[in-house]
């Protein structure tokens, strides 16, 4: 017997149909002799929906309340598929974050998980229940519920499954696996039947949307048995591992995010603690930074570039702003949304001179400027324009993966 963790994504369960076929696949799973974990999320667009009022009402709504608002979608998912379950003649028991002793640090909107203690969760699998539990959320230890940000229902699976000692942790979306682009762009896009945890990691953080980054580094720090799968068919998916392809230097990907802005400061002294004193003020607003550029022009002066989530944007150009009058507005502030993020990825190939040639010289041919470059030893990264982001994916796809 196996106890397995299942997470199902928005769309997965958007409506009572997809319910009902998500029920039936949770159930046939247990009745092949496996114990049964399930996170789910929010609805379809549920969790927008609630922001888009939470907007409505006040401009700036106090993080507690946001997190009291949204983890509501969660848990109309969890009672809903619980029913399903039932109606299927399985007994079951659906929990919140809370319920399920998900402890989180004391941040709302982008909590991270401290601890959890899974006995409740333990005790009804031992009775033969499959549990349902809400993704996305957990409390602080003084009980005040939190959400764990973009992508935290990943987060809340793998999580689960390392807490319990699962055997495996399945990841179901809308798509057959990981794909070498996203299969909606890119025509000609092919599944991977595995793939680095590494590979996985720079592809998430890099605009792929199959996994959040967080779960796939807690896969591997705790050698998780990770797969991506579709909740719409019944084929076997991806599987993250340690994938060893030795010294060979392969591109396993390309990816495409859009979701980034990139905030520049401009003509700041030339002085040590500069950098510090911006980005320590970021880092207290929990504001994720990406790429990061320094231009050293003339005057003592420098230019300080880096890229965020337009989630972020409007703390980032606050703080940005404070910085500024910090310094007597000495410098200026410049941003643009209008950017996007084209990425390769593979093992090595930073070591291989050719493979960033043949990227700088597509983008050449294409006639796209590169704002910013970004590399580690499995990813090259370029910042461009986002109407020129379309074009570049898909010719990079085939340059390198046709």
């Amino acid at each position: 017997m196996a106890l397995i963790v299942q997470k199902f994504g928005g769309s997965s369960v958007a409506d009572a149909t997809c319910i009902q076929r998500v029920a039936r696949k949770i159930v046939d799973a247990k009745r092949q002799g496996n114990e049964m974990i399930v996170v789910v999320s929010a609805m379809g667009d549920t969790t927008d929906i609630l922001l888009d009022l939470a907007y409505s009402i006040h401009p700036n709504p106090n993080p507690r309340e946001l997190d009291m608002l949204l983890s509501t979608g969660e848990q109309v998912t969890i009672a809903l598929l619980a029913m399903a379950i039932d109606g299927l003649g399985e007994p079951v028991i659906s929990f919140t974050g809370g319920m399920s002793g998900i402890i989180t640090e004391k941040v709302h909107k982008k909590a991270r998980i401290q601890s959890i203690q899974p006995k409740r969760i333990l005790e009804a699998i031992s009775t033969g229940k499959i549990v349902i539990v809400a993704g996305f959320q957990g409390v602080t230890d003084e009980g005040n519920i939190t959400t764990l940000g973009r992508g935290g229902s990943d987060t809340t699976a793998v999580a689960l499954a390392v807490a319990t000692q699962a055997d495996q942790c399945e990841i179901f979306t809308d798509v057959d696996g990981v794909f070498t682009a996203d299969p909606r762009c890119v025509a000609r896009a092919k599944k991977l039947e595995t793939i680095h945890y590494d590979e996985m990691l720079e592809m998430a953080k890099l605009g792929a949307g199959v996994l959040h980054p967080r779960s796939v580094e807690l896969a591997q720090k705790n050698k998780v048995r990770l797969v991506v799968r579709s909740s719409f068919s019944d084929n076997p998916g991806t599987l993250i591992c340690e994938d060893n392809l030795m010294e060979k230097v392969v591109v396993r990907g390309i990816s495409m995010d859009d979701n980034i802005a990139r905030v520049s400061v401009t003509h700041i002294p030339d002085k040590p603690g500069v950098a510090f004193s911006l980005f320590s003020q970021l880092a207290k607003k929990h504001i994720g930074i990406d790429m990061i550029l320094q231009n050293l022009n003339h005057e003592a002066t420098n230019d300080l570039s880096f890229t965020v989530s337009k989630d972020d944007l409007q703390d980032a150009v606050t703080v940005s702003q404070d910085f500024l009058k910090d310094l007597n507005n000495k410098g200026s502030l410049d941003v643009k949304e209008a950017v996007a993020k084209i990425s390769i990825i593979g093992t090595g190939i930073t070591s291989s001179a050719e493979i960033a040639s043949r990227l700088f010289g597509t983008l050449y041919e294409l006639g796209i400027n590169i704002d910013m470059i970004s590399t580690s030893e499995i990813k090259i990264s370029c910042i461009i324009d986002s109407v020129n982001a379309v074009r570049a994916y898909e010719k990079l796809h085939a340059v390198f993966l046709e």
